[in-house]
């Protein structure tokens, strides 16, 4: 175990750099450059698929329109023609709208300090998606699967990229930004992707094979032997050894 934490911290102090940051696409690039939680949040939730097809979609939208009505909302994305994946045009319109209207109510940051302070990160995560499908009654599978789908206790699938957004806002270092300051890092979870899995299979980090929400309590909670303060602070090393495909000289 002693070796294994030698490792990852090694990796850690490796990857978490802004220069490390800098080899490879990421769309936490995008978000670091605007330093605002709710454009975070949409770099964040459209971080699926290839990251340099991620980071080319992101510096194609105008997060100021999200300032406009909802009536210009509609024209600018009329105009646009933007997609992405599974979000076309349309839903790409009615998230924005969503959004402007969830800050409209709320800051970000107060509502996930408020909720997480309540009753921890996974009540916060269902209480925002909640609150999401309750301010817009639009549907279509690209707008749920942009949000995720709602959750009664616990959900089954890894909520990767919110709990990769909690972990830029939370963490505090040259990588993640710590706009969210009450959350503290020792609570947040493994935002585990394909990528970090196989990684940490690969270290036996864990063992559980299916990609779901389970397998990042078992991860979170390994890495919690490493550092019960900040177990996270190794997820972008992970991350970066498996998309690299460092990982198979391990």
């Amino acid at each position: 175990m002693l070796a294994l934490k030698k490792r990852l911290e090694h990796f850690a102090r490796e990857k978490n750099t802004l220069e490390a940051l800098a080899l490879a696409p990421d769309p936490l690039q995008i978000a670091k450059a605007h330093q605002d939680e709710l454009i975070s949040l949409i770099c964040a939730l459209f971080a699926y698929g290839n990251a340099k097809n991620i980071v080319n979609f992101l510096q194609k939208l105008d997060f100021s329109v999200l300032k406009l009505d909802e009536k210009a909302i509609k024209s600018y994305f009329s105009q646009a023609k933007l997609k992405y994946r599974f979000e076309n045009s349309k839903d790409i319109e009615q998230i924005f709208i969503t959004l402007r209207r969830f800050v409209q109510k709320y800051t970000l940051k107060d509502f996930f300090t408020k909720n997480y302070q309540e009753k921890g990160v996974i009540y916060a995560l269902k209480a925002f998606i909640d609150e999401i499908y309750r301010l817009n009654p639009y549907r279509s599978y690209g707008y749920e699967f942009f949000f995720s789908k709602p959750f009664l206790n616990e959900p089954k699938s890894p909520l990767k990229r919110y709990n990769m957004y909690l972990r830029w806002m939370a963490r505090k270092d040259a990588l993640d930004m710590g706009l969210f300051d009450e959350i503290k890092a020792k609570d947040l979870f493994i935002p585990l992707d394909t990528h970090t899995h196989k990684v940490a299979l690969k270290l036996k980090l864990m063992q559980r094979k299916n990609y779901d929400f389970k397998a990042v309590l078992e991860l979170t909670q390994n890495l919690r032997q490493f550092d019960p303060n900040d177990p996270i602070k190794y997820d972008f090393a992970l991350y970066r050894l498996g998309q690299s495909r460092e990982y198979m000289s391990l």
